[in-house]
């Protein structure tokens, strides 16, 4: 293993920590599919780095974060349901991201495959990760507060507006970590199959937040290993996404026993 696979391996590892915790906190605010549409918010971006030969994570952070500041900008001034204009901006960058994203590159962008992780790219990585689940902690509460009673959450003097719109963008920034090996269309499967997994095991939030983490790590480094020493696919991510499917497939028959 050379040094840039041991930089992406290293990469996934805390993205995945940092998408059991969020995915936690989608769930509750039932925003996990709203959540699987963000993810493709990225690629008209990636579409024109592509086109014009620049970093592809670049492109795919600034639609990734216009799109995500749009969506919480709709919400606001139509009152429409998170998920609704989620779906609305959605439409628009799928439809624009496959009209301009050159054939060639289509695949890398849609399931990962982009260019190995150099050292800078996985100290940025690593702390992107770290950034996301420190944000997590210090806004823990208050995120509790206003999925289980947005009422009292204002009353008590927190800005609701202002915890969702950081939830949104933390939600962005996990995916954008993702992106390099999970790509756009599966950069938010490990967001959603953990948490799902871990929330049918369990209703206590601090057992909640480590098994979800607990099952993302492990399909990480599982589909790297099965990818490494058995079945050398062009991409890892539908490995991983398939062994998270498992995990979840095992809860639903542990609940039923």
């Amino acid at each position: 293993m050379h040094a840039g696979q041991v930089y992406l391996f290293l990469v996934a590892l805390f993205f995945a920590l940092a998408a059991g915790l969020v995915g936690c906190f989608a769930l509750m605010k039932r925003m996990l599919l709203a959540g699987d549409v963000i993810s493709h918010l990225a690629l008209p971006g990636l579409a024109i780095a592509f086109l014009l030969n620049w970093n592809p994570l670049a492109g795919g952070a600034v639609t990734l974060f216009l799109g995500t500041l749009l969506i919480w900008q709709l919400q606001k001034k139509t009152g429409l349901a998170t998920d609704a204009t989620i779906g609305v901006v959605f439409a628009t960058a799928l439809a624009a991201g496959a009209v301009i994203t050159p054939r060639e590159d289509l695949v890398d962008a849609l399931f990962g495959g982009l260019p190995q992780v150099s050292l800078a790219g996985c100290l940025l990585g690593l702390f992107a990760a770290l950034f996301i689940m420190g944000a997590l902690f210090r806004l823990k509460e208050r995120l509790a507060l206003e999925i289980f009673s947005p009422e009292l959450a204002a009353v008590t003097g927190v800005n609701v507006g202002r915890v969702n719109l950081w939830f949104l963008l933390l939600f962005s920034l996990t995916v954008l970590a993702g992106l390099r090996f999970m790509g756009a269309l599966l950069a938010s499967a490990l967001i959603i199959l953990p948490a799902a997994a871990a929330r049918q095991w369990t209703g206590k939030l601090s057992h909640f937040l480590a098994l979800s983490s607990a099952i993302s790590v492990l399909s990480v480094v599982g589909g790297f290993l099965l990818n490494a020493f058995a079945l050398h696919l062009p991409t890892v991510a539908p490995l991983i996404v398939l062994l998270a499917a498992l995990f979840f497939a095992a809860s639903l028959f542990a609940r039923r026993g």
